[in-house]
């Protein structure tokens, strides 16, 4: 620790950040992402990467506000940091409007307790603000069982589109829960739609596949 103090002065940082507060500030960083990512995040299936998503965007976060707040850095690095920040794209058809707000929260968090020589109190008081509100919105019983979406081409042109959901049954053995139809080719003769089916307990869990699977059934 000594070590660490006197490579803080040798640089000139030791008079804009204190070690015990940049350790403080770590702690209750750590302790928010494990309630965020450990616990409130798990309670229902998700992709499977997402967790180390979130804590490198949260830790990298940190890390990178902890550096600047430590040095004379000019006003352009911040508004580059935020820059950068506004790349982060969530590309994946596997990722869902949950898994932004997740990341939105993280990097919330980490803006938090970031910000060096702020009151304890506040930094617990912000970031326990936050995990209720998520805790109190994000109730895994509102939500409908998980679902796979399977894209369709079916070789035909149906006059009544009540009999599209009856074709779909029939091949696949189970009624979906919707049927969205998404194209209809006249000089083909073919119609593709967008199917909702229940996912089975020998599934893969949804967030498995990038894509929507798609298929095509013959008449």
């Amino acid at each position: 620790m000594h070590v660490a103090v006197a490579v803080l002065a040798a640089k000139g940082l030791i008079t804009h950040i204190a070690p015990m507060d940049l350790v403080t500030r770590g702690g209750l960083d750590v302790v928010a992402l494990l309630l965020l990512v450990g616990w409130l995040y798990r309670r229902r299936p998700s992709v499977a990467a997402m967790p180390l998503v979130l804590v490198a965007l949260n830790i990298g976060l940190f890390a990178a506000m902890s550096t600047i707040s430590a040095g004379k850095f000019p006003a352009g690095v911040g508004f580059g940091l935020f820059g950068i920040l506004s790349l982060v794209r969530l590309r994946s058809a596997a990722f869902t409007l949950r898994d932004v707000a997740y990341t939105f929260v993280t990097l919330v968090i980490a803006l938090c307790t970031g910000l060096p020589q702020r009151d304890s109190w506040l930094v617990i008081a912000l970031s326990a603000v936050v995990l209720v509100a998520v805790l109190v919105v994000d109730d895994p019983r509102s939500y409908e069982p998980p679902t796979r979406t399977v894209k369709l081409t079916l070789d035909r042109i149906y006059d009544d589109p009540s009999l599209i959901r009856q074709d779909v049954e029939n091949r696949f053995g189970r009624a979906p829960l919707s049927v969205l139809v998404d194209e209809v080719d006249y000089v083909r003769e073919t119609t593709r739609v967008s199917a909702r089916f229940p996912v089975a307990p020998d599934e893969p869990a949804p967030g498995s596949e990038t894509e929507p699977r798609e298929q095509v059934m013959a008449a």
